[in-house]
């Protein structure tokens, strides 16, 4: 039985994630990006300036949404900066060589305009929900941007995501922390998956406004924590980087040879799993973070934008990159080794008795926050389909899933929220291109409008 699963969702992963997947995610980032005449790499300062404002909102603004657009970008990057920087990376390095970071920068670069599109959409039509809270996200913007005739294809994205949620956002996450915790500390994998259950449990009940405060106290802390032990393992490498930087830019275009435990990778594998994995990272074009976006207290869709498409920076540019490097430059990546483990041996290389440590504490805390952020991207997409009503029950489905998850062969689970998540990404994408009008208007009005350069202060 599970092998006929597992062979069934093979099947359909082969063709979802296969060559018109890849070309219709890159290819709607670049159509966004050029549309945008490159506005989300020329205005990357402009959106670290309004994330640093944004911790402060006006009285008339905070009426406007439940959190702050800097707790919105740390929701959304709660629930994207998770075992897809620590495990996702090694993967892709595991089975498409060190060029696979290569391609992880490509999808990364045209994704901040992906991004950018998803939550400026998601502030134009999001709507008040029965409760008073603002909800939004691409079924939102399917039924409201699109017309009725669209609405099916806000069903169909709010089902998949339901779905794919428990793979991407709960199973995966719990399944990687019991690893690494029964690897480094001997913690019996049913009891992580207790233990998380009980935490996660105590904060979901406090709704978005808890998850936004837990977020945006807790990530910033752990991305900079993992950032300075990450820079320490390349300090250690420095005379290894030059060579590891070489090898990311030669393998991505010519094919690397197997080498010790490395099978080695023909170019089409380095562009897959650096495409694959490099969303699954940063989440632009599945469609997921404009749903934490649209509850930004903010009156402007452009601004919350260029706070938005800061996630995939942060995410790809800076946190996979670091994980990247550090793998390829201690030389383990050839060892055989692949997920959470590879980067705890990259770690442990260049911090002996401490690196495997940082690794597993790290990847505690990035699953426990990501499991939190698409608690909430599930919860929104079955009230979408079914009201107010459904929220509670997916909830407790929610939190009895993450002990399920913990001891579950990890193959099976990562296969399966691959393919969920390919499926969420297509309605989104059709979505984009079609209001893609719409998002390069309100940018063209917004900076028109914001015209002379002005002070932050002056907004």
């Amino acid at each position: 039985m599970m092998e006929a699963l597992t062979n069934l969702f093979n099947a359909i992963n082969g063709v979802v994630w296969g060559p018109v997947m890849l070309v219709l995610i890159l290819g709607t980032g670049l159509f966004l990006m050029l549309g945008l005449r490159l506005m989300p790499i020329l205005k990357l300062g402009t959106g670290f300036k309004l994330m640093w404002g944004g911790k402060k909102t006006t009285s008339e603004e905070a009426n406007s949404g439940e959190i702050s657009p800097f707790q919105a970008l740390m929701t959304a990057l709660s629930a994207t900066v998770g075992t897809g920087n620590i495990a996702g990376v090694a993967t892709a390095v595991f089975l498409g060589g060190p060029g696979a970071l290569f391609w992880m920068w490509c999808t990364a670069l045209v994704g901040m305009a992906t991004k950018f599109s998803e939550a400026v959409l998601a502030v134009k039509y999001r709507e008040v929900d029965e409760h008073g809270n603002y909800v939004g996200g691409p079924m939102y913007y399917i039924k409201n941007g699109l017309g009725s005739k669209w609405a099916w294809l806000g069903t169909v994205f709010a089902s998949f995501a339901a779905i794919a949620a428990f793979g991407i956002g709960n199973t995966v996450q719990a399944n990687s922390v019991a690893d690494v915790l029964e690897a480094n500390f001997s913690v019996p994998t049913w009891m992580t998956g207790v233990v998380i259950m009980v935490l996660v449990g105590a904060v979901l009940l406090g709704g978005v406004k808890r998850i936004g405060a837990v977020a945006g106290s807790l990530v910033p802390f752990m991305a900079v924590a993992y950032l300075i032990a990450g820079l320490a393992v390349l300090a250690i490498n420095a005379e290894q980087l030059p060579n590891a930087i070489n090898l990311v830019f030669t393998y991505a275009f010519t094919e690397s040879a197997a080498e010790g435990g490395f099978a080695g990778a023909a170019v089409w594998m380095a562009i897959r799993f650096g495409v694959a994995r490099g969303i699954f990272s940063n989440e632009a074009g599945l469609g997921s973070a404009p749903i934490a976006h649209a509850a930004a207290q903010t009156k402007d869709p452009v601004r919350q934008g260029l706070v938005a498409m800061l996630g995939t920076f942060i995410d790809t540019i800076i946190i996979c990159s670091i994980t990247g490097l550090a793998i390829i430059s201690s030389g383990v990546w050839t060892s055989g080794v692949s997920g959470a483990a590879l980067t705890s041996a990259a770690f442990a290389q260049a911090l002996p008795g401490l690196g495997n440590y940082i690794i597993a504490i790290s990847l505690t805390i990035f699953a426990f926050t990501t499991i939190l952020g698409w608690a909430l991207y599930g919860e929104r997409s079955v009230m979408y389909l079914f009201g107010a009503k459904a929220v509670v029950p997916y909830r407790i489905l929610w939190i009895l899933a993450i002990p399920a998850g913990a001891v579950l062969s990890l193959d099976f689970i990562w296969l399966v929220a691959d393919t969920l998540n390919a499926m969420m990404a297509v309605p989104n994408l059709i979505a984009l291109a079609l209001l893609s009008p719409v998002v390069f208007k309100l940018a063209r009005e917004y900076f028109a409008r914001e015209g002379e350069p002005k002070t932050a202060s002056s907004h």
